[in-house]
Parts: C-alpha cells; structure tokens; sequence
C-alpha cells in the first residue's frame, strides 16, 4: 500500500498529469486495494463525500476572499500606488528600483497572501519600471520571483490558512509567527540588491524631498491602511481570520470604487472570474489532497512513515534537518496546497511526539514550499515571471541563482532559531 500511494503518486506527476488528478486517481486505487472483501464495493459511495466534506470548513472561506481582495486590487490603481510610495521610500538606495521591488511585495503581502498574486499583479509593473529604467530583464524577473515568496509568510497568508485546517494552531498565531521572518526576508533580499547593484552598476533615484514622500504617502495612505486593519483586527479580537478576508474584500472594494473610482464594472467582473476560476483549482486540489490523505490515515501509511520518523531519530534538530530536504524536493514537484493537506498530517504527527511546536514546524514548512514555488522544474512564479520579463525559463533558474542565498539563508536562521517565528506570537497572543 505505501509504494502504490507513494510510487503511484510520483508516476503520475512525472508523467504531467494534474496534481489534483494525480491525487484523485491514486487515493481511489489505494482506496480499493485497501477495501479488502467484496461487500465493502458498496463503500465506493464514501469517496464522493469524503472529497466534498473536506471543504466543508469556516476557514476555508478566507482563501476566495484574499484571492478577491488581491485581484481587485490588481485590477484597479492600488497595486501602483504601492509602488509608487515604496519607490520614493527605498527607490535611492543603490539599485534602487530592485529594492522597491523588494519592498514594494512586503507591502502588498500585507493584503494578498498568495506568492502568485504578487508576481502576476505587482510583478507587471515591477518588470516593466525596472527594464525601462536599464535593468536587464534577467535581473528583474529574478527580484520579482524572490519576492513574490514574502507573500504567503508576512499576513495574510492562503497556505497558513490551510495548515491551521489541518494542525488545529490559531490562524492569528501563524499570521503573526510570520511577520518577523517576512521582514527578515526583505532585508535579506534588499541586502543582495545593494551587492548585485554594484557589481552591474544599476541606477537609483535620487533622495526623496520631503514634498515628494508626502505626495506618494498620501497617495498610497488609505491602500496601505489595509494589512494595518487586519493585523490590529485579528491580534486585538475583533474579528477571525476569516473574518479579516471579508475586511480585505469589502475595504479593497470600497477604496477601488468609491475613493479611487478607477475599477470599471467590465473589468470588475472579470476579476469575479478570475477569481472563481483559482477558487474552483484550489477547491479541487485541496478536495482531492484531503481525499488522498485520508486513505493514507485509513490504510495505516501514516503511522507507518511517522513511526520511521521516529525511529530513524530521537533529535528535533536532526528530525527537522530531514524535513527542510524532503519539504525541499516535494516543493519543487507538488502545489504547497496539496503537499500541505497530504504531508501535513505526517509529518505534524511526527514533530509532535518529538516536542516540536507545531506553530514553529507551520512556519518552516510554509517557508520551504514557498521556496519550492522559485525551484524548478515545476516552480509557479519562475513560469509566470520569465513570461512577464519575455526570457526563456533558463534565463530564468539562471538568473534565481543568487537570490536562493537570501532565501536559504532565512530557512537556515528559522530552523535553527525558533523564536524568530514563535517570539511575536507569544508576546500578543
């Protein structure tokens, strides 16, 4: 039973098939062999309930909100006015528009919470200043792609949302376990900009006056509100995090239509589209990664792999040095959502009979996955930033090279250092 579900599910993905069929198809073939006599046949019924009752779950119904709210703001003027004010704010440091292009995601990380987000919305505008501005395509996808990564770590965060589904930790204290390492992120990444920026010699914008910064913050200041309301809202209690997605939705819509008035009913409805599209593939995954997981639990695989865990160490540091290699390499091939919902369960079970905090494993198996999302071959926004900048997806790994220091850099301190991730949580909640 583990090689059909193990060995199946890798077949299937190297052949190109869809990760949600993937999933689909081998839960169902491990679900018969599992069945055992005949009579059991009649269970085939439980499959269809099994897939639906899985997205029957109040937190899932943040995911389309923070989706909505990121959408609507690609699709109206905010995403640019962050752009703008983050440009006057670190645009003079040198290499400058790299940096706001750093920043610029940390910003919009605040509303989002989804990597992909960033790099198709932001990630447009990004590419398209920083290559009329001389800097060369390569470089501007790459900064793009990193930084898209800061999405789902600073909150809201989509696959936070869906480890806190499945572990039972306080959505509010994952969001606020990944403040500190999404600004972590950012100095890291800006500090590569500064070294790759003297070495190709990249322009920068001269120092903001104060009249300026002004301008750009006013411009910006009702937009930059949001990740604001949200964080204050979900540590202060009025209201849950799926609640927030509501906030974001409803204060994204507001601002677009009646304070900005620059989001036209046609283009409106197709961000209704687009978005009811990404919630039908994200349903889809997550029914089918449930499912799946579910046979793991009913067939025994489960405890089969946690007590191999075990055995193979009684070390939480060697334990989670394992886990980073294999979170790595599953990254690479599986959408974070899936890998979420089907190793989760797994290797939560694992970390917990070694002591480890299941808010603090949340954090560092977000951070790898998202890592996965800039790893090839299957990585997202590699694909969707070489197709802004207009490069081969070669250029693009190529160009990835020196920003994968910035981000394993993070993964290393996280790993070794729990309190970066567990040390605000604790203080506010």
């Amino acid at each position: 039973m583990t090689f059909v579900l193990t060995v199946g599910l890798i077949i299937l993905l190297a052949l190109g098939i869809p990760v949600g069929i993937c999933l689909c198809v081998v839960g169902c073939i491990g679900y018969i062999i599992n069945m055992g006599d005949i009579n059991s046949w009649f269970m085939l019924f439980a499959m269809p309930l099994k897939l639906t009752s899985s997205l029957q779950n109040f937190l899932l119904l943040s995911i389309p909100l923070f989706i909505l709210a990121a959408k609507i703001m690609n699709g109206s003027s905010i995403t640019k006015r962050i752009f703008d004010f983050a440009n006057v704010v670190v645009g003079w440091l040198p290499g400058g528009l790299g940096h706001t292009n750093i920043f610029a995601s940390l910003l919009f990380a605040g509303m989002s919470g989804t990597a992909v987000s960033d790099a198709a919305g932001l990630g447009q505008i990004e590419i398209k200043a920083m290559t009329d501005a001389g800097y060369d395509p390569d470089f501007s996808a790459a900064a793009t792609a990193a930084s898209s990564t800061i999405g789902p770590i600073f909150p809201p965060s989509v696959p936070m949302v869906m480890y806190s589904t499945i572990s039972g930790v306080s959505v509010g204290s994952l969001f606020m376990g990944g403040v500190l390492p999404g600004i972590l992120m950012t100095l890291a990444m800006m500090a590569m900009v500064i070294v790759y920026a003297r070495k190709k010699n990249y322009p920068r914008m001269p120092f903001p006056t104060f009249k300026q910064f002004w301008e750009a913050f006013k411009r910006a200041f009702i937009a930059l509100l949001t990740p604001v309301i949200l964080l204050v809202g979900i540590w202060a209690g009025f209201f849950t995090a799926t609640e927030a997605a509501v906030v974001a939705t409803v204060y994204a819509l507001i601002i677009s239509t009646l304070v900005y008035r620059d989001l036209p009913l046609q283009r409106f409805f197709e961000v209704l589209k687009e978005t009811a599209h990404d919630t039908a593939s994200i349903g889809f995954i997550t029914a089918a990664a449930a499912f799946y997981g579910w046979v793991l639990a009913r067939s025994g695989v489960n405890n089969v792999i946690s007590e191999y865990l075990m055995t193979f160490t009684d070390s939480p540091v060697v334990f989670m040095f394992v886990v980073n290699i294999f979170l790595l390499i599953v990254g690479c091939f599986m959408e974070s959502i899936a890998a979420i919902m089907v190793f989760g369960p797994v290797l939560l079970q694992a970390s917990t009979a070694l002591g480890i905090d299941p808010l603090y494993f949340g954090l560092v198996m977000v951070l790898n996955l998202m890592i996965g999302l800039n790893t090839p071959p299957f990585g997202v926004t590699l694909f969707v930033s070489a197709d802004i900048a207009g490069i081969s997806f070669k250029r693009m790994v190529k160009a990835m090279v020196p920003f994968y220091v910035p981000l394993f850099g993070m993964l290393i301190l996280l790993s070794v250092c729990p309190a970066v991730g567990t040390w605000l949580p604790s203080l506010l909640i």
